[in-house]
């Protein structure tokens, strides 16, 4: 035999038989006082809201890059941490009124109250002029699903408008698109993706608070504010002249001037034979885009592997917030403690029990902290489109985002329930610590679309979005969850999102050693987590892996 081949031997069988002792005494690294001292500081407002192309992001891809090599992480570009990210930022100066002419009137609609447009178009004039206005149900085409709100639809050249979230919201039947339970087919970026493919000039989304998981303030304060996208070499002509929203209420006097009624209409386009139209109506608006282009930084580390080092496991929390923005209360720094430096200190915990097993794993273990989440996931979708290490040997990645200062909890929520063979093994480590799994309570929000581990999802990868959230084991329910609105009411993107001397950080640290363990299990097996059937991700990932 090879004195190679004895060596691989020997490193499986080192790998395989990790004691429990020794993954205790690695875990046991992992310090409540360290993530402290990390959020305290990349939370402080000498990193002035830790937004992209700014003096606070120099700040904090550095401190991140120090600490990968405090840990011990090794770079993956040659001698340094950063991955570019070349950005475009495109402001608008937004129209005031957009006109609905239908045979017999014109309406017009007043931004901000009725409605919100804009580009990615890198050009300086944007205008649709009298448009026809296609009504196209949903605005899906799920081939999984025997779904296709376009078939026999002409859309070319036209204006599509479409309800949000997909067919199965507010039923219970999960054979039904996913039930109550909402699929990426639901979520408002991929309709503008498909009404794009479907070749139409312009696409309005109906605003509903409930089928999208929150208000119409929401969809307005994100319009209002300068937009962050890869940069395209089409610089998007390839997307809609025009997208945006329109309330409800406008809607429903649309549909009626067009001698239709709305709520009619939603419960129609429920069913498979519903048939999309033309409203007899058409649509103008003008606006114009400016753009800046910039590079802002993905920031990776990684722990080589041994005889499987060129496959990877990813973990991922992002490094950016929202900056400097509007006064309340006197102060205008975003801190963005919570959202994500409790990740963030997440993420560094777990890389430190990794370096302190007495072995390397057997796969490779990435540790990224993407840029530019908060503007539409750019950082991590941007690595997603120009990996460093190849797709098809990425075996996982495991996310997180936003994770509560309330203490230990009983559950471990996971976002996205039933999407991936990743689950079943944090149920088996989730028992280890008397710990239950619980699907995330609220599926309708669409909240895995909604971070980071989502652009590897996308891209076929099995991503998991998992952490305690909603028991606390000494409080319980009823605490946790007026918590959590209270928090998300007060502190959520706003400038009251700092570090507080009460904080409890032992179910952010529980969730470490859990989610090490997770890891640990995937860098160690010779298989790769499968996506379930159903999961929409599931064909891109097989046709990945042939």
């Amino acid at each position: 035999m090879q004195i190679k081949t004895l060596l691989t031997i020997a490193t499986l069988t080192m790998a395989c038989s990790s004691s429990d002792e020794s993954l205790k005494n690695a875990e046991s690294v992992i310090s409540t006082e360290r993530m402290i001292n990390y959020i305290k500081e990349l939370g402080s407002d000498k990193y002035q809201g830790r937004k992209p192309f700014s003096e606070g992001e120099v700040k904090t891809i550095n401190y991140i890059a120090q600490q990968y090599k405090e840990i011990g992480l090794d770079p993956i570009n040659k001698e340094s941490y950063f991955q570019d990210v070349p950005l475009v930022e495109i402001s608008l100066t937004a129209p005031q009124f957009l006109s609905l002419k239908s045979p017999d009137k014109v309406r017009k609609l007043t931004y901000g109250k009725d409605f919100v447009t804009f580009s990615r178009r890198i050009q300086n004039e944007i205008a649709l002029t009298e448009s026809e206005l296609v009504f196209a149900g949903y605005g899906i085409a799920a081939p999984e699903y025997g779904w296709n709100d376009y078939k026999d639809l002409d859309v070319k050249g036209k204006t599509v408008i479409v309800l949000v979230n997909d067919p199965g919201f507010g039923s219970t039947d999960k054979s039904f698109f996913k039930g109550n339970e909402m699929t990426y087919y639901g979520r408002w970026t991929y309709k503008f993706e498909e009404a794009a493919r479907q070749g139409a000039k312009g696409i309005l989304i109906i605003h509903q608070d409930e089928p999208a998981g929150y208000p119409w303030s929401v969809v307005l304060n994100s319009a209002s504010v300068p937009k962050l996208y890869q940069q395209a070499k089409d610089n998007y002509q390839s997307r809609c002249l025009v997208e945006g929203w329109i309330t409800l209420d406008a809607a429903k006097q649309l549909f009626a001037d067009a001698d239709k009624n709305l709520d009619t209409e939603i419960q129609l386009a429920k069913q498979k034979e519903f048939t999309g139209f033309n409203l007899s109506t058409k649509v103008s608006v003008a606006f114009k885009n400016s753009a800046h282009f910039d590079v802002t930084h993905n920031v990776l580390g990684i722990i080589k592997g041994t005889d499987l080092a060129n496959e990877y496991v990813f973990y991922s929390a992002h490094w950016d917030h929202l900056g400097i923005g509007p006064k309340m209360n006197g102060d205008s720094i975003y801190n963005g403690a919570v959202d994500n430096g409790t990740s963030l200190a997440w993420m560094f915990e777990i890389a430190r029990a990794f370096k302190a097993m007495p072995h390397q794993p057997r796969r490779s273990i990435v540790f990224l902290a993407p840029s530019a989440e908060e503007s539409g996931l750019n950082g991590s979708g941007f690595y997603v489109d120009n990996p460093i290490f190849p797709l098809n040997k990425t075996v996982a990645n495991i996310n997180n985002d936003l994770m509560l200062p309330y203490g230990r909890m009983k559950d471990v929520m996971i976002t996205g329930y039933g999407q991936s063979d990743l689950e079943d093994i944090v149920r088996i480590e989730a028992e280890k610590q008397d710990r239950y799994i619980l699907p995330d309570p609220n599926p309708q929000s669409g909240m895995y679309y909604r971070s980071d581990h989502f652009s590897f999802a996308r891209v076929g990868v099995p991503a998991l979005f998992a952490r305690g959230n909603n028991n606390s084991r000494e409080k319980g329910i009823e605490y946790m969850s007026a918590k959590e609105k209270e928090w998300l009411s007060n502190n959520y993107h706003k400038p009251f999102d700092e570090y507080e001397e009460w904080w409890n950080l032992d179910g952010v640290a529980e969730d470490a050693r859990l989610l090490f363990r997770v890891g640990w299990e995937l860098a160690n097996q010779d298989e790769f987590p499968k996506w379930k059937d159903g999961s929409e991700f599931k064909s891109r990932r097989e046709k990945d892996l042939k």
